[in-house]
């Protein structure tokens, strides 16, 4: 029991009053008496509010340090600073030990113990005595102060899949092609110096079981991130409350603004599916009806009938599909495989023959027993097809499967998951060293134009958290089935 108490994640560190009044000071250049703050800037002393310029948009969260117009602030460890007798060394400087009078003097005039003077570049901050006694206090503490899942040479990684149940091969996969992720990332040397540590819960049967394990993950194993979980049943309120962000598929329960999508789901397909029946089959905008069978896709179909209005359709309607025949040229369907046959065969059996737009995630088993009647009638939403993989998005694919003994039968699923996990790593490239939640959002959100080689390209942005906004559209020719590529992929206008 001891070993896995040492071997465990690190504790939270707990801050007193006076540290994290420093810390603010220090992370955001705000004084604990609510006045505002001044710094003095360059050879003229230019005034400007201490928050443009906080102690760590230079020395960084960590204190490290970090290279800015040719300008190396040096690191701000205390152990380095202030421990011990004799000199320390930085810049080329020599000087002795730091006392908090002494780095008071520096934050104030930019002299150091020796008597050296700073370069100019450093801010010189006019601070009240509490305020430099609530920076040092801090300073002491820094060393320690890292965002959950940080540490010296590890960054931990969570996610969430089911070891039992009808998503258990799911989770198998998804589990392989992220522990190989992880296995070639840190055989190259890791992200800036830390190895990645992979955690994986089953997240349960219910939604219940979901939120205790995503609450382990938060609390227990203290990740940095959320990466391709398998769990229809997280609640994104969860990672807001705790400022966790996700990579990956976006929850039942909505998306967020820390869960970030690399792929379009079920509903956005399908406006790029309806839009090609209506542009290129001439389907009327008045012609096209969302059905959508069992309670847990009411709400997508919902919103699917509200984009298709604000798209130009007329008349849209949302229905439950309950096993009776249909009106409308054209249906939209949300739902699984089974209900997907019978609703083709209600259809059928009354006579009629109306085009069937689905997403091939959701209706793709039901395919092969269709009657040939549905030949080319049935068009279906893919978010990537082979033709946007490229040849080092084969080597990449090929290589996970090789080395997992994956099969290409799992192949969309191992696709969304390593773009996950490629745009995963790619922010945390950005963020460098001093990586925390807030810098990891951030650089999500400037990812653009990324080339996985396995789908079209990614991004995102401030208001945009799905990398993709589109599918390519795919007709079903019958017996066979055949697939035909008849509209390439293009992003869904917010607006007709």
């Amino acid at each position: 029991m001891l070993w896995l108490c040492l071997c465990g994640p690190a504790l939270a560190l707990e801050l007193n009053e006076q540290e994290l009044a420093g810390k603010r000071l220090y992370r955001e250049g705000l004084s604990s008496s609510d006045a505002q703050l001044l710094a003095r800037v360059g050879p003229g002393d230019m005034s400007v509010p201490a928050s443009v310029l906080p102690c760590a948009s230079c020395h960084g969260n960590d204190g490290r340090g970090r290279s800015e117009g040719g300008v190396r602030p040096p690191s701000l460890d205390w152990q380095r600073l202030a421990l011990g007798t004799g000199n320390r060394e930085a810049n080329n400087r020599r000087y002795p030990a730091y006392t908090e009078a002494s780095l008071a003097r520096v934050v104030r005039s930019g002299v150091d113990p020796a008597g050296n003077r700073l370069d100019p570049a450093m801010p010189r901050f006019e601070l009240s005595l509490a305020d430099q006694r609530n920076l040092a206090a801090y300073l002491k503490r820094l060393g320690e102060d890292r965002d959950p899942g940080v540490e010296e040479g590890t960054l931990r990684l969570g996610t969430l899949l089911p070891e039992q149940g009808p998503l258990a091969e799911a989770g198998r996969t998804v589990k392989a092609v992220l522990e190989d992720g992880v296995a070639q990332l840190n055989q190259a040397g890791g992200i800036h110096g830390r190895r990645l540590q992979l955690i994986a819960l089953d997240p349960g049967p219910d939604s219940a079981s979901t939120a205790q394990a995503l609450d382990q993950l938060i609390q227990r194993e203290r990740i940095f991130a959320l990466i391709a979980p398998v769990a229809p049943l997280l609640d994104s309120r969860q990672l807001e409350q705790a400022g966790l962000p996700l990579v990956g598929a976006t929850p039942r329960s909505g998306g967020s603004a820390q869960v970030f999508d690399p792929l379009p789901g079920v509903p956005e397909q399908l406006l790029s599916v309806a839009l090609h029946a209506r542009d290129s089959l001439g389907l009327a905008r008045d012609a096209v009806q969302v059905i959508y069978a069992g309670e847990d896709q009411a709400q997508a179909a919902q919103w699917v009938q509200q984009r298709l209005r604000q798209l130009g359709f007329t008349g849209v309607s949302a229905q439950a599909f309950t096993g009776q025949a249909l009106a409308g040229a054209g249906i939209v369907f949300l739902g699984r495989a089974q209900a997907f046959a019978e609703l083709a065969a209600s259809l059928q059996a009354s006579g009629r023959n109306p085009y069937l737009l689905a997403a091939s995630n959701q209706v793709a088993g039901a395919v092969p027993g269709l009657a040939p009647a549905w030949s080319r009638r049935v068009l279906l939403a893919y978010p990537f097809v082979p033709g946007d993989w490229t040849a080092r998005g084969r080597a990449t694919l090929a290589g996970v499967q090789q080395r997992q003994g994956l099969e290409p039968r799992q192949a969309s699923l191992q696709v969304s998951t390593l773009c996950a996990w490629q745009l995963l790593v790619e922010a945390l490239k950005q963020v460098g060293r001093d990586a925390s939640r807030e810098q990891l959002l951030g650089a999500l959100e400037q990812l653009h134009d990324v080339d996985t080689g396995l789908t079209p390209l990614l991004g995102f942005g401030p208001g945009r958290r799905q990398g993709m906004a589109g599918a390519h559209v795919v007709a079903v020719s019958l017996p066979g089935p055949g697939y035909v590529e008849v509209a390439p992929y293009r992003p869904v206008p917010d607006t007709p």
